[in-house]
């Protein structure tokens, strides 16, 4: 319909589809993996129970909250809901607090991480469809969690101490023995490692200057798909084998968390069509004239564009995507940095989650809430998280 000839057709959509996921596969593949080894060893378990040592009762959502935020950076969302709720619900049963208070920290945490961070499919897919770098996103991005996680989680759960929440009894947890968990240091610097390697190979050229050859192997280094595999071939053996298990037990994890990340390859593959689509028809030079002449900042444009998607489709990856390949294409004449945009975009697409989000069922099923507690206290706190996530890059654009 948009005057693509049917013998190129099929063409734009093997181009769209090569484009996108080439440079995805591996890190969404990867970060799978190292995401259910995470959680299936028991280190998301340990993580847990630490910080909760360290916190203390006085401050368990800080502790959660914290938990949130380290085992969702390599914890794809609806893996890392579905393993964060139960131990919400733990805390919920032995202290006899309110479900809803103490939960919506530990979700405003995975929401930020799903929305913000790499390798998550949606940031991981805008870097490479807007040109932006993996590292310096990361790293902004974790900057711009740390407000977005506070205001929406720890300062809004204060006025959501009232809602009753009966937490369904088939979702009590069910943990791991003590002996069989690994150690702290151990499952802190497992989950955390492509983080670490990341922000270590982005660092090191602006603090000192190095010859040509170390900076080659530094590049290579910090390429987020090597980066992702020596995250994974580490875990394999800190997770894996020295934990007891054997290389086929790891492998079957493996396997099981190619099938959970299958239909996110598929999405993302869907958005790289359209984004061929509207490159090899013009629509995106048309778009691109059009938004010359919008009388708006390109960075909150990006995340307007996202915020309407996603309030229509209620997938916040769609959103991210189809959003990115609305504007990608025109970043160039933006004069905008593109690691914002990034980030712009990813805040946009975490915005009001209502009742075509499959998150949104998730939350109020697992809770056991009526709709309107879920609009109340779900849906306002994505919506805190995508503004705060947009006032915090609108702020950083003026300094960066």
């Amino acid at each position: 319909m948009l005057g693509i000839p049917l013998t190129k057709l099929s063409a734009s959509v093997q181009k769209g589809i090569g484009d996108t996921l080439g440079s995805l596969v591996i890190i969404i593949g990867l970060g799978a993996m190292l995401g259910k080894l995470v959680a299936e060893s028991g280190a998301a378990q340990k993580i847990t129970q630490v910080l909760m040592r360290i916190f203390g009762k006085k401050h368990l959502q800080w502790a959660l909250m914290v938990t949130g935020f380290i085992v969702g950076i390599p914890l794809y969302y609806n893996v890392g809901f579905v393993l964060m709720v139960p131990l919400i619900f733990s805390v919920v049963y032995q202290y006899k607090l309110p479900a809803v208070y103490i939960g919506i920290p530990m979700l405003a945490a995975l929401s930020v991480t799903h929305g913000f961070l790499p390798p998550h499919p949606s940031p991981t897919a805008l870097v490479s469809q807007l040109k932006a770098d993996m590292g310096l996103t990361l790293l902004y991005g974790i900057m711009l969690a740390i407000p977005a996680i506070i205001i929406a989680g720890q300062l809004f759960a204060k006025t959501l101490r009232n809602i009753r929440s009966t937490p369904l009894q088939t979702f009590q947890p069910k943990t791991i023995p003590e002996a069989q968990l690994p150690g702290s240091l151990n499952s802190f610097l497992t989950a955390l490692l492509p983080v670490i390697l990341l922000t270590i190979t982005t660092i090191i050229p602006f603090v000192t200057t190095l010859p040509e050859n170390e900076q080659s192997i530094l590049k290579f280094f910090s390429d987020p798909s090597i980066v992702m595999l020596i995250s994974l071939l580490i875990a394999i053996f800190t997770l894996g084998t020295q934990g007891g298990r054997t290389i086929k037990d790891v492998m079957n994890i493996f396997t099981d968390a190619i099938k959970d990340v299958a239909p996110i390859l598929l999405i993302v593959a869907g958005a790289g069509i359209l984004k061929q689509v509207f490159s090899d028809s013009g629509v995106s030079d048309i778009i691109g004239e059009s938004i010359k002449n919008w009388q708006i900042h390109p960075l909150v444009l990006g995340w307007l564009i996202a915020g309407l998607i996603r309030i229509c489709v209620g997938s916040a990856t769609v959103a991210g995507l189809t959003a990115a390949g609305i504007i990608g294409q025109v970043i160039p004449n933006l004069q905008v940095n593109p690691n914002l945009m990034v980030l712009s975009i990813g805040a946009g697409s975490l915005l009001f989650s209502h009742v075509n989000d499959s998150g949104f069922w998730m939350y109020k099923e697992y809770f056991n809430l009526s709709i309107r507690d879920t609009i109340k206290s779900w849906s306002l706190m994505e919506t805190i998280v995508s503004v705060v996530g947009l006032i915090g890059v609108l702020i950083m654009d003026f300094f960066i």
